[in-house]
């Protein structure tokens, strides 16, 4: 009330005032031993306290704040997971515990002590391959999260969960498939993780998701990341990937995927002649690029326009490399 006083009157308090939600009191600290503790008792005390903790954590930051003040609290949090039955013995268990690693990890400070904790990351790529759909998915978005940091991303790439990302974007279940598609995302930013999400089948799955009109937009921005990866371009030749794109760039209405889908060609042609071929004669029958080159994006239009220079500079194309 008073800061909202202030605000109507402009008058600029002396020193930052915290938001109530994220005011830490003993109330909440001991609400929180509470729970945790309970962790270690009962089944039935477990389940009620995960499912409390999951509700906590998402509705107030400072449950989030707290659990980084003490290195005790991740090993309670994930002592029941510890058993390997219990996801398959419990899954509603898992699921809310799971879920409260993933609405931890949205405060910043949790973020490095989460992906520096080899049991956080190993119990969320067990939650990725043996969880329900829902814990999968929330697991996703736990390494989406985590991935903000640039650190994070070289640990999570190296720990494998990249090949499990991947198979939950196979599979297709539209309740997961942003989630791990997001997190993939995020990990290729960083150079080896672009090799790794390559070598573990990546081009083509997302082929296959765009040819089936599944998360067009975002799995494109995932393949032009990886097509600055020589094997990834290779692969988008062998598996049709350029009528694929060509076909993207003339009937979508997303700026964005046309500039993906150009900036992609432009590496495939500049990588194998018979692909360049194969544009110019899409190009002849369509003028697909000289379109974009005209009323694209200002990368779109550099990239349109250098495939186009390019048929220039090699008139014949008859012979191939």
């Amino acid at each position: 009330m008073i800061v909202q006083w202030c605000r109507e009157r402009g008058i600029e308090l002396p020193e930052t005032v915290k938001d109530i939600d994220e005011v830490v009191t003993n109330a909440d600290r001991n609400h929180l031993n509470s729970l945790l503790r309970k962790l270690s008792l009962s089944v039935s005390d477990q389940k009620q306290a995960a499912k409390e903790l999951r509700l906590l954590t998402k509705r107030m930051p400072s449950i989030r704040i707290l659990v980084g003040e003490s290195s005790d609290v991740i090993p309670q949090l994930l002592s029941p997971l510890s058993s390997p039955v219990t996801a398959s013995t419990d899954p509603d268990l898992h699921e809310d515990l799971i879920t409260t690693v993933l609405n931890l990890s949205i405060h910043d400070d949790n973020k490095k002590a989460f992906a520096e904790d080899p049991a956080v990351i190993s119990l969320l790529i067990d939650a990725l391959k043996s969880g329900t759909i829902q814990t999968r998915s929330n697991a996703a978005a736990a390494i989406f999260t985590l991935s903000a940091l640039d650190s994070n991303k070289h640990i999570i790439g190296k720990s494998g969960a990249i090949k499990h990302l991947l198979e939950l974007l196979d599979e297709g279940q539209p309740l997961a498939m942003k989630d791990a598609a997001s997190a993939i995302f995020n990990l290729c930013l960083v150079h080896e993780n672009k090799g790794r999400t390559v070598r573990d089948g990546a081009v083509r799955v997302i082929l296959n998701k765009m040819m089936d009109h599944i998360l067009v937009d975002e799995l494109l921005a995932i393949l032009a990341l990886l097509s600055s990866h020589p094997r990834a371009v290779e692969e988008m030749g062998d598996l049709g990937a350029v009528p694929l794109l060509l076909g993207i760039i003339r009937e979508s209405a997303s700026e964005r995927s046309k500039e993906n889908c150009v900036a992609i060609l432009y590496t495939i042609c500049f990588s194998d002649r018979t692909k360049l071929k194969e544009i110019r004669e899409e190009e002849k029958a369509n003028g697909t690029l000289s379109k974009l080159a005209h009323c694209g994006t200002s990368r779109a239009k550099r990239k349109a326009n250098g495939i186009l220079e390019r048929f220039n500079r090699s008139p014949s194309l008859t012979h191939t490399a």
